[in-house]
C-alpha cells in the first residue's frame, strides 16, 4: 500500500503516525488533505538508522550526532539542513530543512526496515484534534480516508530512561549551538542539555499563514471536541458545579489520588512520565462520553512537565 502511494496509520512510542512515502509527492499531498493540515505545517521523516538520516541531511553537524547517538531510536526530532532530491518538497513545506527521527516502536522498526525509502509519518489524526493512541483512535477520525492501520495495540507506556511515551516527540534544530528546542515533547529539555548548550523557544506561536519550523506549533493543536479548561487544585470543584448549574455534561482530570467526582473523573499518575502517556487517552475516553466540557486539575510545574503543559496548554486554546 505504501509502496503504491497509499496512507498506512502505524504505532510509534509516542502516538500513531499516519504514514507515506516521502519520496512521492502524490502520496503527501494526500497526508494533508487526509489531515485537513495547512500546507504550511511540514511533516517529520522517520527513518530506520542514522546512517539513513545523515543520508537525508545537507550538513550533518557534531550537535545530531550527539544527540542522535544518545537518543536514537527514540522519541527526538532534529531539524536539520535538507539534500535537495531527497523527499518531496512538499514534506518541507518547501523548506531548505527537514525533520528526521529514527523511532524506536516494534512496529515501526520492522515496517521501516522493510522499505527502501523513507516515511513521513505526522500524527494519524484531523488536525487540531487530540493525537491517537490506539487504531481505534486513528479510525474515529480517518476512517475512511486512508488505505489501512496497523493495530500495534496502546501507545502510552512510561519508561523513565528514555523520557515520556504516549506524547509526541521532542524537537530540536540542530543547525547551529546552541541547539533549540521547537516543540517539548517526550524527552525533556534537561535530557537534552546533559549533552549540548541548549535554548527553548517552543513556546513561540507560528502564523498558520507562514510555513512552520517545526511541527505541533500552532496555538489550537491536540485539542478535544470538548471545552478543556485547566484551573488550579482548589478551584476544580468551584468549576464543575458552576458549568453543571448551565446543564453541561462535565468530564474532570486530575492527578491520582484524587478526590473525584463521579464515572468522568479520570484519574492520571502523578509522575509526570505516566501522565504524559495517558493524557490523550482520557481526553479521548471524555469526548466519547459527549462531555461538553473538560476541567483539568493544573498538574506541577517544572521542566518534566512542560510537554504536558504545552499540550494543555494548545488543547485549551480556541480557534480564531
Amino acid at each position: 500500500m505504501l509502496e503504491r502511494g497509499g496512507l498506512v496509520a502505524f504505532p510509534t512510542e509516542t502516538v500513531y503516525g499516519l504514514g507515506a512515502r516521502a519520496d512521492d509527492a502524490a502520496a503527501v499531498r494526500r497526508i494533508f488533505e487526509a489531515k485537513g493540515r495547512p500546507p504550511t505545517n511540514p511533516l517529520i521523516v522517520h527513518v530506520a538508522s542514522i546512517d539513513a538520516a545523515r543520508g537525508l541531511a545537507l550538513r550533518w553537524p557534531d550537535a545530531a550526532e550527539r544527540l542522535a547517538q544518545a537518543f536514537w531510536p527514540g522519541p527526538l526530532t532534529l531539524i536539520v539542513d535538507r539534500r535537495d532530491g531527497t523527499v518531496a518538497d512538499e514534506v518541507t513545506a518547501f523548506g531548505d530543512s527537514v525533520a528526521l527521527r529514527v523511532p524506536a516502536h516494534g512496529v515501526a522498526r520492522a515496517l521501516l526496515g522493510r522499505l527502501g525509502w523513507p516515511v513521513v509519518a505526522p500524527s494519524a489524526n484531523r488536525s487540531t484534534t487530540v493525537s491517537p493512541t490506539t487504531a481505534d483512535h486513528v479510525l474515529s477520525t480517518l476512517g475512511g480516508r486512508i488505505e489501512a492501520v496497523i493495530d500495534g495495540g496502546a501507545t502510552g507506556h512510561a519508561d523513565g530512561s528514555k523520557g515520556l511515551f504516549g506524547i509526541e516527540s521532542t524537537i530540536v534544530d540542530v543547525r547551529r549551538e546552541p541547539v533549540r528546542v521547537l516543540r517539548h515533547g517526550a524527552i525533556a529539555n534537561a535530557a537534552i542539555g546533559a549533552h549540548l548548550n541548549v535554548v527553548s523557544e517552543a513556546d513561540l506561536i507560528a502564523d498558520p499563514a507562514e510555513r512552520a519550523l517545526a511541527p505541533g506549533s500552532h496555538a489550537l493543536h491536540y485539542s478535544p471536541k470538548a471545552r478543556l479548561v485547566v484551573v488550579a487544585a482548589e478551584h476544580v470543584f468551584d468549576e464543575i458545579i458552576t458549568r453543571r448549574a448551565r446543564r453541561q455534561c462535565v468530564g474532570v482530570i486530575q492527578r491520582e489520588p484524587g478526590t473525584g467526582f463521579d464515572h468522568l473523573c479520570e484519574r492520571l499518575p502523578r509522575e509526570a512520565a505516566g501522565y504524559a502517556a495517558c493524557l490523550y487517552a482520557a481526553l479521548h475516553r471524555l469526548d466519547a462520553a459527549s462531555c461538553d466540557a473538560i476541567v483539568v486539575e493544573a498538574p506541577p510545574s517544572g521542566d518534566e512537565w512542560l510537554a504536558v503543559w504545552d499540550r494543555l496548554r494548545r488543547a485549551s486554546a480556541t480557534a480564531p
